[in-house]
């Protein structure tokens, strides 16, 4: 929508008045052709329908007729001199001969005569015994009331099994049987032919002139295959110029679905005999005993079609009745109407046309000149518009603007002198603004770094003063513990092989409570050199070559195989993760060796992990990579899938005393791991989101010339300069 908007928009005004102009006249024009098509249509189709309708009663009447008809000539045969004559003289062939010429003048299949019970038939050598074909037509005739009650005729149409319709004669026999053909749109079904007769049967009784029953006369007319009955029908419901030219009206009698006498055409020209109804039809017509007027499919074409079931003796739905035609020529005869509308509508509109162009002319040049001389304007040319030869509105809206212009020059020209003044008295007061802002900018960024450096100053000093106690109560009580060890070893004397493992590790780990003491003392004195013993040496990697109380000079560097101080460092928070059910998983590239203290590394490693342990939930994760990045930094990166840390506390965690989702922490853990780093030129970075856990990441610059960063910046260096001490 907003793109046709966009489009519209961008449209000139002789655009938008034809737009404005022709697009009602076309909408309104395919409107009325729309609508006269449908109207069209509709009625055309209700007029068809209305015909079909009719036509369907007059078939319906017209087989009404012909079953009177044969009830009407049975009944004269019955009641005729003749016949009483024979019967009186028992002249049984000449009865036979009066029953056959009937037969041919009445349009009879078969006229039988029985005795009054049915139980035989007369022929020619005299009476014979005869299975009659009960129905109710048989139950009214013979029936055994008093004859007065009884009466005289009954008809009806019947179906005749194949085995009862072929005792009626060999020569009606084939004339019942036909296959049965695929048709589109018909029911599935299984059958392959067509074997029964739909009859139209007439009883009727025959009485002498005393009211005596002499017997009873049986006539049926045969519909399967019956070209006289339909084309009768058709002839007289569908006479010449009933039809558009080129349409053809059909009629059909139906067994069940199948079409057993019809002049409907196949392809090749034939009567469409063994064909089957559309299933639509068949389910409204024999399913529901409706009436069906609509299109419809009939074998091959489009018919306008009427349908009504027909019901045997026994009131059963067995067949239809069909009056339709063909609705081809209807549809071409409805479509060229509807073209010929439709070209006179589109004619008219097209003269609109021409005249709505013709004269918007009048409006398009007027405004098309000022749209001109507004352009000019904005370019900065002087143009005027000048007389136009119109006398409406925007004729004297052209003067207007004219004289519009001619007072904006002015005015500008007094705009631009009085700007020129003020734009010098602008500048002026700019440049002293800009001295004055500089001079204000150099004292706020004095005053900011003495407010930094005296916040660090303070923070150091509470973290000195803290660190120098701990260290000394922890100190003493480790002294005790080396000292009941070396007791102890001496009490158990030859056994202390058996526990020898235990006791190195207890002695290392109390070494390593001594080397952590030191390391605070370290940060609480930055720029302190502290020294390496060798058992300092031993639990990172180096033998314990010399003695365990001697200090070890700064000049050998300490090479730290950062993968394996990853692994060996896990091992000693894997309880803590293991309580909470927390899944470690590693990723260690190949990484090149660093210079620097194994157990610092160790301590912030641990720190980071527990951490990460802490704010993560049970079941949680924590992710330790390690990589090599632009061949300069190692990156050890600890991931956790945990509360994560507010973006107001993101500056915070690396400060003193600063806690963040722990209720013990003392806030030292990240304080110390961070100068730990820094003392080696390195850095720790963290990205956080609430609810989405916390990735610290430890760089560490790679060092080619062998030495190892252990001491803080010099006095004579800036704050972000780092010296290196050979050890």
């Amino acid at each position: 929508m907003s793109s046709v908007m966009d489009f519209v928009r961008g449209l000139s005004l002789r655009h938008k008045l034809l737009a404005l102009v022709l697009g009602p006249l076309l909408l309104l024009t395919g409107t009325l052709i729309l609508l006269t098509a449908q109207w069209s249509t509709a009625y055309t189709y209700k007029q068809l329908f209305a015909k079909v309708t009719t036509d369907l009663n007059v078939t319906h009447d017209v087989f009404q007729r012909i079953q009177h008809d044969r009830q009407s000539a049975l009944t004269s045969l019955a009641n005729s001199a003749a016949l009483m004559a024979r019967l009186d003289s028992n002249d049984y062939a000449s009865v036979q001969r009066l029953l056959v010429q009937q037969q041919n003048d009445g349009g009879f299949d078969f006229i039988n005569f029985l005795n009054d019970d049915g139980s035989k038939r007369l022929e020619e050598s005299g009476w014979e015994n005869w299975f009659l074909k009960t129905s109710p037509l048989t139950d009214s005739v013979f029936s055994p009331a008093p004859l007065a009650s009884s009466p005289d005729t009954a008809t009806g149409i019947e179906i005749y099994q194949s085995e009862t319709w072929q005792a009626e004669g060999e020569h009606l026999a084939n004339k019942v049987i036909f296959a049965l053909i695929d048709t589109p749109r018909a029911a599935p079904s299984t059958r392959t032919q067509e074997d029964r007769a739909m009859v139209i049967r007439v009883l009727q009784r025959v009485r002498d002139t005393q009211g005596t029953t002499r017997g009873v006369l049986e006539g049926g007319l045969l519909l399967n295959r019956n070209y006289a009955f339909v084309d009768e029908i058709r002839d007289l419901v569908y006479g010449p110029g009933s039809l558009a030219a080129g349409s053809r009206g059909t009629v059909t009698v139906f067994l069940d679905d199948v079409r057993i006498t019809t002049n409907v055409p196949r392809s090749d020209d034939t009567r469409a005999l063994g064909t089957r109804v559309s299933d639509e039809v068949r389910n409204s017509v024999l399913g529901e005993g409706a009436t069906w007027v609509n299109r419809a499919f009939v074998v091959n074409d489009w018919y306008i079609s009427a349908y009504e079931p027909i019901k045997d003796v026994y009131g059963k739905r067995v067949g239809m009745l069909y009056a339709g035609y063909l609705e081809a020529p209807f549809r071409r005869d409805l479509f060229h109407g509807i073209s010929i509308i439709a070209a006179v509508v589109l004619a008219g509109s097209l003269l609109a046309v021409v005249a709505a162009i013709m004269g918007a002319k009048s409006i398009f040049k007027p405004v098309e000149s000022i749209a001109r001389v507004v352009r000019a304007t904005a370019d900065g040319e002087h143009r005027r518009i000048g007389k136009l030869q119109v006398n409406d509105e925007i004729g004297e809206l052209a003067t207007q603007f004219d004289s519009m212009l001619d007072k904006l020059e002015q005015h500008s020209a007094k705009i631009e002198a009085n700007a020129s003044e003020l734009e010098n008295k602008v500048q002026e007061r700019t440049n002293e603004l800009k001295m004055k802002n500089a001079s204000l900018q150099e004292s706020i960024t004095m005053l900011h770094s003495a407010q930094q450096k005296l916040a660090t100053a303070e923070r150091l000093a509470a973290v000195g003063q803290l660190t120098a106690g701990v260290a000394h109560e922890i100190n003493n009580p480790t002294a005790v513990i080396l000292g009941n060890m070396d007791i102890l070893i001496e009490e158990i004397g030859e056994h202390s092989a058996d526990v020898q493992t235990e006791i190195d590790l207890i002695i290392e780990q109390v070494y390593r409570i001594r080397s952590i003491t030191d390391r605070l003392l370290q940060y609480s004195r930055p720029n302190s050199t502290v020294p390496l013993k060798q058992h300092e040496l031993a639990t990172i990697g180096f033998p314990p070559t010399f003695d365990q109380n001697a200090e070890l000079s700064p000049e050998r560097d300490i090479v730290i195989d950062v993968n394996a101080l990853l692994e060996s460092s896990l091992i000693l928070v894997e309880h803590e993760l293991t309580s909470k059910h927390i899944k470690l998983e590693t990723y260690f590239s190949d990484v090149p060796t660093i210079y620097m203290d194994g157990q610092e590394l160790q301590q912030v490693l641990i720190n980071l992990v527990l951490n990460a342990a802490q704010a993560t939930p049970e079941y949680g994760l924590i992710t330790i990579t390690s990589k090599l990045v632009n061949n300069e930094s190692v990156y050890i990166e600890v991931k956790d899938n945990g509360i994560g840390i507010a973006q107001e506390n993101l500056h915070r965690v690396f400060d003193p005393f600063f806690t963040h989702a722990k209720e013990n922490g003392t806030g030292l853990g990240l304080s110390v791991s961070y100068g730990i780093v820094q003392r080696y030129g390195g850095n720790i970075d963290v990205v956080s989101k609430p609810g989405s856990g916390s990735t610290f990441t430890v760089r560490l610059p790679v060092h080619t010339d062998g030495r190892l960063l252990i001491e803080g910046a010099s006095d004579n260096t800036s704050e972000n300069t780092s010296t290196f001490a050979s050890v």
